[in-house]
């Protein structure tokens, strides 16, 4: 018997240790919130690391049925054609060419893809499109807090989501509360995307493709609200369930 549940992949970040024994070594860390979330929506998570060779990461594509983009560092400026502002936060240029690599992989196959904040920021740059390198000091319209002073389970501010998106058609709510950690976010939106979700100072907080089975993002962290609002976890399980579907789809040989 085979493993029913879909496999999900879940992109790893790169994390120096700051501490003895182990300072200045670099290991591979996910928060335990992804996994989570992805068990309780019925999948079957697994770890992928950053690597640079193209074919590792073909293989790393090919072993999965979803993949996940988690947040984390900022995305490297240079890759949408822009010298680092002096607010910009760190950046690991081998992660962004890593995932990118991956995104468009995976995006070819056609398999289910779900990005959480920065995830977002990447599907974003890596199909052509900008971003605010820091709504504090950018030319942004922000006029929210967009980096919660609270826990992070906690609803922060609230998103307007747009009707006829499949956001809109899973959460069935014009107005989501939701959390929020970034000080990035889309300037210029990539061809292909259409927005779902907005906050109420204009700030994009959602995106999805139309011709694709699922390719979302959000910028808000639903795995940490899993507990707090039903439709966070409705996020994972609409992910996952296509994943399934990807999985047990006919494949041509």
């Amino acid at each position: 018997m085979g493993n029913k549940k879909p496999i999900i992949g879940i992109l790893a970040n790169i994390e120096i240790i700051d501490k003895d024994p182990f300072f200045g070594q670099e290991r591979s860390s996910l928060n335990q919130n992804y996994i989570k979330a992805v068990i309780m929506a019925g999948g079957t998570p697994i770890m992928l690391p950053v690597v640079q060779d193209k074919t590792l990461i073909q293989s790393q594509m090919d072993l999965i049925d979803g993949l996940l983009l988690t947040g984390g560092y900022d995305v490297h400026p240079n890759l949408y054609g822009e010298e680092p502002h002096t607010d910009i936060g760190y950046v690991r240029l081998d992660r962004d060419h890593y995932e990118i690599e991956a995104l468009k992989i995976a995006h070819e196959q056609h398999k289910p893809i779900f990005g959480i904040c920065r995830g977002l920021q990447l599907m974003n740059v890596a199909f052509g499109g900008s971003l605010y390198q820091d709504l504090r000091h950018s030319n942004s319209p922000v006029r929210i807090q967009h980096s919660q002073q609270a826990p992070m389970h906690v609803a922060w501010h609230c998103v307007d989501v747009l009707p006829s998106t499949q956001l809109f058609k899973i959460v069935g709510q014009e107005t989501l509360g939701t959390n929020s950690f970034h000080h990035q976010s889309i300037n210029k939106l990539a061809p292909g995307f259409i927005v779902n979700a907005k906050a109420k100072d204009g700030i994009i907080e959602g995106i999805e493709k139309k011709d694709h089975p699922f390719f979302m993002a959000v910028q808000w962290h639903p795995e940490r609200m899993l507990d707090h609002d039903v439709n966070m976890l409705k996020l994972f399980q609409i992910f996952v369930s296509k994943a399934k579907d990807f999985k047990d789809a006919p494949k041509c040989r």
